[in-house]
């Protein structure tokens, strides 16, 4: 927008380099261009300003499809006005004091361009149906309103000239966009139902292969098991058989041994009763011609030798009597012998 310095009787204009501004007095143009700067003086001084940049005109409209479904299209316009047709065409007047606009000249551009445009998409989207307005409803919008507003008279008259046209979604109503993705949300719950399905089923295949093999591993682990107690009861019936042997051989051996020692005790119990016999047979031969008396006296010695210790002894007439009369028993044996 232009600044307008404002000084007594006169006026300066300063504009920017997306502004075209004019003046015009007693209608001859005495100022015009793009950035330019002039005096003027207000009371007979007319201006107007067209901006020259690249404008963007968003635009969000409904429309109805061949089968009388509502459709909402989002699109945006990029357009550039000719100053020197738009300033004649259009009232880009602009106030001597503030520089303001004194009408609405880019809202009229807007609407000029918004109603073209949607003359075009409608056209469009009243020969398809709404599946193919959904389908290829952006490509065909953008091409007829392109093509539409490129071959627009009116806005070439104007000094509009369309450098672009986007048309970015082509919707439904709510309710119906609903509906229409509800065959594909089934279609994909079917999808991922039966993929869970399939999922189950293979963990159910890998459980059950699991559980054979371990159900393989316990057989295989039982009958190692039975092997082993059959194992071990072979070698503890050997060990007991071997146990049995040796205790057999040992017990034979000690019978053996036992024998020999009861036989060697037997000869020498044999021999020592032998020799004591031996013995004894020669002290009785030599016993056997020894008196009487003296072998009463050896008997006496051999039985005082075995007798307790006599602390006291009595001798009593009696005893002394008998002694006496077997001695003198003894004496006369022997005298007659």
């Amino acid at each position: 927008m232009a600044v307008i310095v404002r000084y007594p009787f006169f006026r300066h204009l300063r504009g920017t380099e997306t502004t075209h501004v004019r003046h015009v007095r007693n209608g001859r143009v005495v100022h015009e261009g793009t950035g330019g700067s002039f005096w003027f003086r207000p009371l007979n001084a007319v201006l107007s300003e067209v901006p020259v940049d690249d404008r963007e005109l968003p635009l969000q409209f409904h429309a109805q499809t061949l089968d009388f479904q509502d459709v909402a299209v989002q699109a945006s316009v990029t357009y550039r006005l000719d100053p020197a047709v738009a300033a004649q065409r259009i009232d880009f007047s602009i106030s001597p004091e503030n520089g303001l606009y004194l009408a609405t000249p880019l809202a009229q551009v807007a609407t000029i361009l918004a109603e073209t445009t949607q003359q075009h998409a409608l056209g469009v989207l009243a020969r398809a149906s709404l599946t193919q307005a959904l389908t290829d409803g952006v490509m065909a919008v953008r091409d007829a309103v392109s093509e539409g507003l490129a071959g627009d008279d009116r806005l070439a008259e104007t000094g509009i000239s369309v450098v672009g046209t986007r048309v970015v979604a082509v919707r439904p109503e709510p309710e119906v966009e609903r509906a229409l993705q509800t065959p594909t949300r089934e279609q994909l719950q079917q999808e991922s139902d039966r993929a869970t399905y399939e999922r189950r089923a293979v963990a159910v295949e890998r459980e059950r292969a699991i559980a054979e093999n371990e159900l393989q591993s316990q057989i295989e682990l039982a009958r190692r098991e039975e092997q082993l107690v059959a194992q071990n009861g072979v070698n503890g019936r050997r060990s007991a058989e071997e146990d049995a042997a040796a205790d057999e051989i040992r017990v034979r051996a000690e019978a053996a041994r036992t024998q020999r020692l009861d036989e060697a005790r037997a000869e020498g119990i044999r021999l020592v009763g032998e020799a004591e016999a031996g013995s004894e047979a020669a002290r009785v031969a030599a016993y056997r011609d020894v008196p009487e008396a003296v072998l009463m006296a050896l008997a006496l010695k051999e039985l005082a030798a075995h007798l307790p210790d006599i602390e006291q002894l009595v001798v009593t007439p009696d005893l002394l009597t008998s002694f006496a009369a077997r001695l003198g028993t003894t004496a006369q044996r022997e005298l007659s012998a």
